[in-house]
């Protein structure tokens, strides 16, 4: 049951639809310059640019006037700019700066667990402003493997108000509280040790560390969540849910989300996702809803990064194209976005790509919306980035099919399957 958590939706949201670093970095500053208690943030990218360079000064500006201010990063994703993020956030900072998963020591590389990323990409800031979405810190004409582009990346994230941020706020404190004991685990234990109540510290140092919980505490909204979305009464706009992805409590509620949504469409499905390689019930649900007459469309990236990555989604495209769902390729820029739209109804925008990584191993953060309007505003998103891309069809993907088709397929499920028993994911994928 815990693998598979049902989203919590709440009522009386506000959100604004962010495109891109430029606007979601501007908004963060925004709200930090005006913080007087509490910011913290999560991603998995944090790099030393303008716009990294802009955001430190803000986050060292809230510091100053004695806002609490906490970053954690990925060891991985952020390796390359640990050095400066740990210079400038130093002790005489005001800011603690935690390193999830670390990768400071030769060692560290034959960890299993070294698969397992932080690849939550998240802000809150006291308690009353929350921001989730698929963009790193990092200006939107870099890229880390190919240096400056011409054209921005295409990335979302999402501007939350009202009770949702509540869960984002504990999930990014849990996250942040994780990565610093794991720096600091000893010093945590001799205190626990010393400490006259233990026990009393030690339910504290548990709190701090766990997630949102899967169900409400409220027995009325836990009974309300449990209905299906066509069974329950309305909510007052906007009707959203934060959910997560981690390895303890929540291991697959972000692909359950998705497949429920698609297994549920009337009319049509839209996905932008840079990394594609679903497993079988998600690539199930999507045949499924194209051969009971939904249009689906996926729109994947063109220019590509991780010849890997696109190696995995074109061994797909045969099968789904056969079932008659559309693929489409994104041209102008690298594709780095991650949401969906149901029937202009559900939508979904986050960190979690629809791939084994995201699905399987990473920490991962996506927002769930049940509004018309904001499905509407990010339905007009996809409708003019499909305008720049290129449709694919079997002729033009030969590589997907026949005998050279069958062995892609072969070799990409074979690397997929050694790849998460290394990580240690369990379950059929």
């Amino acid at each position: 049951m815990s693998a598979s958590a049902a989203p919590i939706y709440s009522g009386g949201n506000e959100l604004d639809l962010l495109r891109g670093g430029d606007a979601l970095f501007s908004a963060m500053r925004r709200v930090i310059a005006e913080a007087t208690d509490e910011v913290w943030i999560a991603s998995y990218i944090f790099h030393q640019d303008a716009a990294g360079e802009a955001m430190v000064a803000a986050l060292l500006a809230a510091a100053a006037r004695g806002v609490r201010v906490r970053v954690v990063v990925d060891g991985f994703g952020s390796k390359g700019s640990l050095d400066w993020l740990q210079r400038v956030f130093d002790n005489r900072s005001g800011v603690a700066l935690a390193v999830f998963s670390p990768i400071d020591r030769w060692y560290r590389w034959l960890q299993p667990g070294q698969l397992r990323r932080l690849h939550q990409k998240l802000c809150v800031v006291d308690d009353a402003h929350g921001f989730v979405g698929g963009i790193n810190m990092i200006d939107d004409h870099i890229d880390l493997n190919q240096g400056p582009t011409d054209q921005p990346r295409l990335d979302y994230a999402v501007h939350l108000r009202g009770p949702i941020v509540l869960p984002v706020a504990q999930a990014a404190r849990a996250v942040w509280t994780r990565a610093w004991l794991g720096r600091d685990f000893g010093e945590e234990l001799r205190a626990l040790v010393r400490s006259r109540e233990p026990m009393a510290r030690l339910r504290s140092m548990l709190r701090r560390v766990r997630m949102p919980r899967s169900r409400p505490d409220n027995g009325a909204a836990g009974a309300l969540n449990a209905m299906k979305p066509e069974a329950q009464p309305a909510l007052l706009p906007v009707c959203a849910a934060f959910v997560l992805r981690d390895n303890l409590r929540r291991r697959r509620t972000i692909e359950h989300a998705y497949i429920d949504a698609i297994r549920a469409a009337r009319s049509h499905v839209d996905l932008i996702t840079p990394y594609f390689y679903p497993g079988r019930s998600f690539r199930r649900a999507l045949t499924d809803a194209a051969k009971r007459g939904v249009r689906v469309r996926l729109l994947l990236q063109g220019k590509v990064d991780y010849r890997i990555a696109a190696m995995a989604a074109e061994a797909l495209y045969a099968e789904l194209l056969g079932h008659g769902v559309q693929i489409f390729e994104y041209m102008p820029a690298f594709l780095h976005a991650k949401v969906g739209i149901v029937d202009g109804e559900w939508a979904t925008v986050g960190s979690s790509n629809i791939d084994p990584l995201s699905l399987l191993l990473n920490l991962e953060a996506n927002v769930l919306v049940r509004d018309a309007d904001f499905a509407a505003a990010l339905g007009q998103q996809f409708n003019e980035a499909l305008a720049c891309a290129r449709q694919v069809d079997l002729q033009r993907s030969p590589a997907s099919s026949g005998l050279r088709g069958m062995l892609r397929r072969a070799l990409v499920a074979w690397v997929a399957y050694v790849y998460l028993r290394v990580a240690g994911a369990t379950g059929r994928y």
